[in-house]
């Protein structure tokens, strides 16, 4: 690998303020402070099953909701994803992952096609985790490929109970981002499409 995959976003608005940083090199550290104790630990399963180095410090506007709070992290998150990988060279480019936690079981499939598209089927048992409002991971996973124009499919094909529905669903998609972003040995320098560009 001829550079570190490292990067540093910053987004300001009159609802949040937030920084990410990432290494998508790293070895699953977390420093994570959102205000929402559930989100947070969410965040640390992406940066712990997908051996990402993971910081985010945001202050969002939690007197009102986590709405803004956790979309922004989504888009951050996806800016600074999509500034580490660069041009893709040599990208696995796709991952795929099950995870199970007890009775629930989730599956994420992921693609780095620099097409964003989100397919999200999680028929959540609970509106709320903790402090954590059920729909918002939605808005969470919607910034993301947005912003680090990706597809990703997630399905949580059972699950009883909502905290496992969502830890699952983080851990399957923890590990999917970690197999796409392996550098394949046998195509390095290569763009992982027939088109020649991602």
């Amino acid at each position: 690998m001829s550079s570190p995959r490292v990067a540093e976003v910053t987004r300001k608005t009159a609802e949040t303020q937030i920084r990410v940083k990432v290494n998508l090199d790293g070895t699953g550290q977390a420093s994570l402070s959102t205000g929402i104790g559930f989100f947070d630990h969410m965040l640390d399963q992406i940066a712990r099953h997908g051996l990402i180095d993971l910081e985010i410090d945001a202050k969002g506007d939690l007197h009102i909701d986590g709405h803004h709070t956790v979309e922004d992290v989504g888009i951050t998150l996806g800016q600074a994803v999509a500034k580490a990988v660069g041009d893709k060279k040599g990208l696995r480019r796709y991952g795929h992952a099950y995870v199970p936690l007890d009775e629930a079981l989730s599956r994420v499939v992921i693609d780095f096609s620099g097409r964003p598209g989100l397919v999200n089927h999680v028929p959540f048992t609970s509106g709320m985790v903790g402090g954590f409002d059920t729909q918002l991971m939605h808005e969470f996973f919607q910034g993301f490929v947005n912003h680090a124009l990706v597809t990703v499919h997630i399905d949580n094909l059972r699950g009883d109970n909502a905290h496992h529905q969502a830890e699952t669903v983080f851990k399957a998609f923890a590990r999917a981002l970690r197999a796409a972003l392996e550098i394949d040995p046998r195509s390095v320098g290569v763009i992982p499409s027939t088109k020649g560009s991602l």
